[in-house]
């Protein structure tokens, strides 16, 4: 072959002897050839494909840049220089064979090379033009090509020029100067390659994202991120300043192709595991019969008699549909398979080039031992080990990018599926995860398997590093390496046993860690009623009974952890100290010299990192199997299914049920059951009957929200559905109303008066823009059901599903709304209405009612005709109609005049209000005096609800100007900490550790890497043996305490990291403990103002996301930390102790690594913030859909929702991609400055060869080329351990928030206190916060004891006000409340609060069982609470189910009706028997004859007690004793109902406007 190429060349191939002198050089031929064929072999095999973009197109897309033209012109100059080559060969040959006195012709290699240039110019050509048709000019494989050729090119170069100078001038003018011409062109090329060309389009859009107009040398080096390194460096970086996101990473692409193959992954899942189960079911049929399914807790309402069969089946198909498993993983492989294939190719090339440094370390190392090598072999050495480094961190850049992107879109495409899947889950479903649990998959376990796929290629990457590892080891030790390898294989089992442990312990943390926040979304959307009941020490043990097992568990997979790192640290030690033993065991004339020695230590330190990692791997795969489980038991749940649910056309009726049974859940008995019913088109149909009778549930059949049993529904048209509870979003009112659609003024005005709204609006900062907060906490009551009612009636649809809507407003405003939207003349007149309601008064305006008893219909028809019939409709209407009737008059017309109308009138006869809404009042007292003077201006003012509609004032629209006024947003942006993390924060996270604890892990960590070092040392000074006893035979006994002490010194470097760790996993726990005990008890101790402006979503935050972040992250960065900062150290000491000029350098790249690490930590920790506080919106949306699920289903809004979703998603990935890009930037940069230390090292190691020793050369080179990953890890952990120390900034900061007055004073009441009842207001005032109006004007009043005194007033009254002042919910700013002559200042909150019994309006349920819910501190016997549900009319049904008391209660108590709720809050009153009792209409949801009885029981078991009776039916107080009317905050009217009537006052006027006078009223 050589021979051949010596013909080929007309000169020698290759002369060794070139080499071998102080002045190395190449052949001529090899250069034209070998050098010559690499970069355009890579050109021809790797570009020429780029060719195909002429091919495919004749449009073209792209512009001629002048980079693009610049391009074309380098390549057509060379292609002329090739052309001119060519020429000159030519001619000189013809030459030849004119002159026979001239040498032979020119050799073949000459030819060839002008022919093969000429090709790849053209091919150039093309491919830049191709490249410009794609509108993508920017070519890797091009830059690649110029890059090779450049390089290649120089040692031609340097043969040429040395030739010039050896000869006194160049041999061959026209050629060299041919060649300087081309190798000019090349380098111009490469540098015009280097720049990007991109479109002006691509530029302008480049603005908003850089990094799809970077060039391939701006990808590589992570260049383009510069702009946002120095933007966050000057200042701190905010959500506008972050760059859109690419097409490939928005949450909709990734979603999108990921559902694709989920969808597939899973129906073929479910169809194995349905064909097992029915082989399964056919062997064990018999089995199966007696088979007891245990039956979800959620379904309270089930007959044990009968269905048990049906319960068993309907169990089983669940469990099948349930049980699919190991089709999410196959799903993300299949989605992510390109990218997984790049970072498959990165990691081969980096881990081949890995091996690459140890071997020329072993070349450096004998070369400072033979002083006979030529000195340009060591420089080439040190050069090549420089250049290599730079590869790799290339290589290995592009791979963790690879890596970090796939986990953020597994991430993204997880929480999607999961928001989805949400959407579209079947409430049977649903039940099995709560909220919490569904945030928990969003938060926790998107988020482990984004850590797992990070370092996923370990899997298989990190075996084949230990492979290759064990086959160059061989070469250096032999057989002895497979003693080392068996200590390795020994260690496998045992870290299988730590791994199965640690699986074990994670699975039962996170049933915990499920259960906690579970409780805790409790707590938050019942934080009202736990204040005004005093619960929060119940609740409080209870969360801190489950967050102790939580630590427990940590606590033992922190200790597994510990074993696993003192097993990694020992393993390299004990590898090698086995190893060498071996070694020197095995054959007497083996030799530990420094070459074997440190080059099996690179080697080692190479495989140390597979090694190290492995364990975490384990450990993230084994909590990603766990995820993994509960993701695929939520997403592979059944959907909704509404395929009893038809829409054929050919039916008459808008809504048909036919033989229709349902159940909330298949296994329990039907809810509504063997319906047959036609609601007619057009037509006002009611549904009436019983609390729990079942008319939700039919409202709720009809949407398709239920499982079917038997029969079917079919329907025609569109819905609005106006739920019992209304649902209102965190937006304003007006996007609340329109919901999605499009603004037409006219018939949103309409729709607002028809909705009896302008009032309401007037009240508020910015009218119909203010900021309505989570769960409607800044409106009233009926004031959020208006807005729900509002928002049906603006959306237009065919078919209305009205589940009592009229509960919440008074009487004369759901009479407005009756006549003016849902009755016979309405604005709703021609559509299908179906109400539930409780009222009968509007039954006589209906076309149809129908009448459910026990989920069945017992009578429908029109009402006169039931009325006639005699059955149990027409007993009920003769028993409680008339009553009921008198009750609720019209509304008036009269005109009053200005001097009879008192103060604040104008406020409008909307009474229905909440009793906690402490940010509604504050809102309206903000205009409470603008209000005033308009109504001054006013010569009358119309009182009555029909003519206040017809009052001008247009509320605000997005069209006009809407500056922002005070008050219109309630919920302001999360507060977030920019700069630096304060000192502090780690300050007190240390003092949490305990600072003895922290002074004594430092001091383990340096006693650790004291004896690291030492070994080394040791190891070091044991090579010189070869060396010092080359000549003489050493002591027998040297190896064996050679080999003793450097195996002690392991030994003890892994037992000072297993104590530190040990000692780390308490002290952390501990820390966790104190800090999430002080964020509970903070929190239960805030203000309820705090909870009104701040969405949950934050609050969950912090106990869900930043929790674990204190709980295991901060920990892990705590441990790397102080690891890397050892570890760099004690490199650069170790460098230093070996090449004392190494001390020099150490400055300028220390000022080097200070500027780059500077610029990282400050963007690096702003944008975790932002990724934190970008987070939050997430949860809170979340919440905010599951709970409105039913409504939005309804109107059809999936789509609409999950495009908001991916928005929020978005707005987080902005801020990850960046923060991931950011690390990349680090690393490329520091991994340069490590590669310095390693060329410095190895260079000052090549000077002073001769005065070192071979083994300190060995030790200080093996150490410098692990300092480049210590360096970057170090940076990293430092920014790593600042940005989740911000867990412990954004804990501490809600540890820190102002609390409420303290629960328990030294001075506390008798414990008969109250014995009376007497209260008595001593010029009272209050005011929400010090900056605010006042909202109660001195009031003074004397409420008698057992007197029973209904409150009254209009919205804005100050009815909500006193009630919160009552129990201190708001603090006096003046004035005093006294209770049996105590001032109830004077005590503690809980003494206050136990004594007092509030019935609310909105009745809260906590998780729990029934007795919990009624007595959570366990006060009272079993008999006691029975009495209490006896008297509540909730007995028969509580024995009826099957655990009893201890029967489970469903998050938020969705498993029981409103009403059912209503009745548990009752007898929570009745159990707790206070003197003093506040009762806010607390039966509007319940039915007539059930308010009947309670009414009854009221008045017979609270007898002996002061009753204050908010009403918002003015009825309902005609039999009080006293009746007190308030008005802006000032008691204007107190005496007896007779007593205020016949003064003609404002009661009077107030009872005229609602048609109750005192001969109409009805019995309390």
């Amino acid at each position: 072959m050589t021979d051949v190429l010596d013909t080929y060349c007309g000169s020698t191939f290759w002369n060794a002897s070139l080499l071998d002198r102080p002045d190395p050089d190449l052949t001529v031929c090899f250069e034209q050839t070998v050098l010559v064929w690499v970069p355009l072999a890579f050109l021809w095999i790797c570009t020429s494909w780029q060719v195909l973009a002429l091919c495919k197109s004749r449009l073209i897309g792209g512009t001629c840049s002048r980079l693009y033209l610049a391009k074309q012109i380098l390549a057509g100059l060379l292609f002329l220089t090739s052309m001119a080559d060519m020429i000159l060969t030519v001619m000189e040959d013809y030459e030849v064979d004119l002159d026979s006195t001239t040498n032979g012709q020119n050799p073949v290699v000459l030819y060839v090379n002008a022919f093969l240039y000429l090709l790849s110019w053209l091919l150039v050509m093309l491919i830049h033009e191709g490249r410009r048709r794609i509108d993508d000019k920017n070519s890797a494989c091009i830059f690649i090509f110029w890059l090779l050729s450049a390089a290649c090119d120089v040692f031609m170069l340097q043969t040429l020029i040395r030739m010039a100078i050896d000869q006194g001038g160049p041999p061959d003018l026209p050629r060299f100067t041919l060649f300087c011409i081309s190798y000019s062109l090349k380098c111009m090329s490469l540098v015009v390659s280097s720049i990007s060309d991109v479109s002006s389009e691509t530029r302008a859009a480049a603005e908003k994202n850089p990094h799809i107009a970077a060039s391939f040398l701006s990808r590589i080096t992570f260049h383009w991120f510069n702009g946002m390194m120095m933007k966050g460096y000057r200042k701190p970086l905010e959500s506008k300043h972050l760059w859109d996101l690419n097409e490939e990473d928005r949450c909709q692409t990734i979603y999108a192709e990921f559902d694709k193959h989920m969808r597939q992954g899973l129906k073929k899942a479910q169809k194995k595991r349905g064909e097992k189960q029915s082989k399964e079911r056919h062997k064990d049929a018999e089995q199966m019969n007696g088979f007891n399914r245990s039956i979800s807790q959620d379904v309270l309402v089930m007959d044990e008699k009968s269905g048990k069969d049906g319960r068993r089946k309907g169990g089983k198909e669940k469990s099948a549909a349930r049980g699919a498993t190991g089709w999410l993983v196959l799903a993300m492989l299949k989605t992510y398979r390109n990218i997984l294939l790049k970072g498959v190719f990165f990691k081969i090339c980096h881990d081949g080039l890995l091996f690459t440094s140890p071997q020329l370390l072993k070349l450096l190392v004998s070369f400072t031992e033979d002083t006979s090598v030529y000195a340009w072999k060591g420089y080439l050495y040190a050069v090549l080990l420089f250049v290599l480094a730079i590869v790799q961190s290339l290589l290995l850049q592009q791979y963790f990018q690879c890596c970090f992107l796939l986990g953020m879109r597994v991430r993204t495409a997880i929480t999607a599926a999961v928001y989805k899947k949400a959407l579209t889950v079947s409430n049977a479903a649903r039940k099995e995860c709560t909220v919490g649990e569904i945030v928990n998959l969003m938060a926790v376990d998107a988020q482990r398997f984004n850590d797992v796929t990070n370092f996923i290629h370990l899997l298989w990457s990190a075996p084949l590093q230990i492979l290759v590892g064990i086959v160059f080891l061989w070469q250096e030790l032999g057989p002895a390496v497979l003693a080392g390898f068996a200590v390795m294989v020994l260690l496998i089992p045992i870290n299988g046993f730590l791994a199965s442990k640690g699986r074990a312990l994670e699975v039962k943390n996170m049933k915990h860690k499920d259960r906690r926040m579970k409780l805790m979304t409790d707590i938050l959307n019942g934080i009202k009623v736990m204040k005004f009941y005093a619960w929060e020490p119940s609740f409080e043990n209870q969360i801190s009974g489950i967050r102790e097992n939580e630590l427990k568990m940590i606590k033992k997979s922190s200790y597994l952890l510990g074993v696993a790192i003192f097993l990694v640290t020992c393993t390299p030690f004990l590898v090698s100290l086995v190893s060498f033993a071996v070694y020197l065991a095995v054959d007497e004339n083996n030799v530990l010299d420094a070459g074997k020695a440190f080059t099996s230590i690179s080697i080692f330190n190479i495989m140390r990192f597979p090694l190290v990692m492995m364990p975490m791997l384990i450990s993230s795969i084994v909590q990603a199997t766990v995820s993994c489980k509960r993701l695929e038991n939520f997403l592979g749940d059944e959907d909704l299914d509404i395929s009893a649910i038809h829409h054929d056309p050919t039916y008459e009726s808008a809504v048909s049920f036919t033989d229709a049974s349902f159940s909330w859940d298949r296994s329990g008995d039907p809810t509504i059951k063997d319906v047959t019913l036609d609601f007619k088109q057009g037509s006002l149909v009611a549904v009436v009957g019983p609390v729990g009778c079942g008319k939700s549930s039919l409202m709720s059949a009809i949407l398709g929200e239920m499982e079917n049993i038997t029969g079917c529904v079919n329907t025609k048209g569109t819905f609005a559905y106006v739920p019992q509870q209304a649902w209102i979003q965190n937006d304003t009112i007006q996007d609340n109303i329109l919901f999605g659609m499009k603004m037409e003024d006219s018939r949103y005005q309409e729709v607002l008066e028809a909705c009896a709204l302008p009032q309401d609006l007037e009240l508020l900062p910015a009218g119909d823009l203010t900021e309505i907060g989570e769960r409607g906490i800044n409106l009233s009551g009926g004031q959020k059901q208006r807005v729900s009612l509002a928002r049906a009636v603006y959306s237009g649809a065919d078919i209305y599903i009205l589940d009592d809507p009229l509960s919440a407003v008074d009487a004369h405003v759901g009479k407005h709304i009756f006549e003016k939207v849902i009755g016979p003349n309405g604005l709703l007149k021609g559509k299908t209405r179906i109400l539930v309601t409780h009222s009968v008064t509007f039954l006589p305006a209906t076309d149809q009612v129908v009448v459910l008893v026990n989920g069945a219909v017992s009578e429908v028809g029109p009402y006169p005709t039931l009325k006639a019939n005699g059955g149990a409709f027409a007993d009920f209407m003769n028993t409680y109609g008339d009553r009921r009737e008198k009750g609720e008059g019209e509304p008036t017309v009269e005109v009053v005049k200005e001097e009879d109308l008192a103060v604040g009138e104008e406020l409008g006869p909307m009474a229905d209000e909440d009793p906690g809404d402490a940010v509604t009042l504050e809102l309206k007292r903000e205009l409470s005096e603008r209000s005033r003077r308009r109504v001054g201006s006013r010569s009358s003012v119309r009182v009555s609800l029909r003519r206040s509609m017809r009052k001008g004032k247009q509320p605000p629209h997005k069209e006009s100007s809407v500056k922002m006024v005070k008050g219109q947003r309630l919920i302001e942006d999360e507060t977030m900490v920019t700069g630096k993390v304060k000192f502090s924060v780690y300050w007190k996270y240390l003092r949490a550790i305990g600072w003895l604890h922290s002074v004594l892990i430092l001091l383990l960590y340096l006693a650790q890497n004291i004896a690291a070092i030492g070994q080394n040392l040791w190891l070091s000074d044991w090579t010189n043996d070869a060396t010092r006893y080359n000549s003489s035979t050493e002591p027998a006994s040297l190896p064996d305490l050679r080999i003793a002490i450097f195996g002690v010194l392991g030994l003890a470097q892994g037992f000072f990291l297993l104590i530190a760790v040990f000692l780390m996993a308490d002290r952390t726990v501990a820390a966790s403990r104190d800090l999430h005990l002080r964020l509970l008890r903070n929190i239960l101790h805030l203000p309820m103002t705090f909870f009104d402006t701040t969405p949950m979503g934050r609050i969950i935050n912090r106990f869900a996301k930043d929790t674990y972040t204190i709980d295991q992250a901060i920990p892990m960065s705590f441990r790397g930390w102080l690891s890397c900062a050892f570890g760099v150290l004690g490199t650069l000491l170790v460098i230093c102790l070996a090449t004392p000029y190494f001390a020099i350098i150490i400055v300028p790249l220390t000022l080097i690594y200070y500027f780059v690490q500077s610029f990282y930590i400050v963007t690096s920790r702003q944008l975790r913030r932002l990724d934190s506080v970008t987070r939050s919106p997430i949860y809170s949306h979340f919440g905010e859909t599951v709970s409105g699920l039913a409504l939005i289903r309804a109107y059809g809004h999936q789509a609409r929702f999950l495009s908001h979703n991916e928005s929020i998603v978005d707005g987080n990935q902005k801020c990850v991609f960046p923060w991931i890009v950011s690390n990349r930037w680090l690393a490329i940069r520091l991994e340069f400055v490590g590669n310095l230390v390693v060329f410095f090292a190895a260079l000052f190691a090549v000077m002073s060869r001769g005065t070192l020793d071979s083994g300190l050369v060995g030790l200080s080179i093996s150490y410098a080329l692990n300092v480049t990953q210590a360096l970057n890890w170090l940076v990293r952990q430092t920014s790593e351990l600042e940005t989740n120390i911000v867990s412990v900034e954004r804990v501490d900061e809600y540890s820190q928030l102002d609390n409420e007055a303290p629960w328990v004073l030294e001075q506390r009441p008798g414990r008969d206190w109250p014995s009376k009842g007497e209260i008595s207001f001593v010029d009272y005032k209050a005011r929400y916060r010090p900056d605010l109006d006042l909202v109660l004007h001195g009031l003074s009043c004397e409420i008698k004891a057992n007197e029973k005194v209904g409150i009254v007033g209009r919205t804005g009254a100050g009815k909500s006000s006193l009630t919160n002042s009552l129990f201190r919910i708001v603090e006096a700013a003046g004035g005093k409340i006294l209770i049996d002559g105590l001032d109830i200042a004077t005590i503690g909150l809980h003494d206050l609060r136990r004594k007092l019994t509030i019935i609310p309006q909105d009745p809260v349920l906590f998780s729990g069982t029934f007795r919990m819910n009624l007595d959570p501190f366990n006060e009272y016997s079993d008999e006691e609470v029975w009495d209490a549900l006896e008297l509540a009319h909730l007995k028969p049904f509580t024995a009826g189910l099957p655990n009893k008391l201890q029967q489970e209660v469903a998050e938020g108590g969705e498993n029981l009706s409103v009403g059912q709720r209503q009745l548990l809050c009752l007898a929570r009153a009745l159990l707790r028997g206070s003197r003093v009792l506040v009762l806010d209409e607390a039966t509007a949801a319940v039915d007539l004859e059930t308010d009947g009885l309670i009414q009854g029981t009221i008045r017979h078991r609270f007898a002996d007690c002061t009753l204050l009776i908010i009403a918002h039916r003015l009825h309902t107080v005609m039999d009080c004793s006293r009746v007190m009317v308030l008005d802006a905050g000032r008691i204007l009217e107190f005496d007896t109902p007779s007593a205020l009537l016949q003064s003609k006052g404002h009661f009077y006027r107030m009872a005229m406007e609602a048609g109750v006078t005192m001969e109409k009223n009805t019995a309390l």
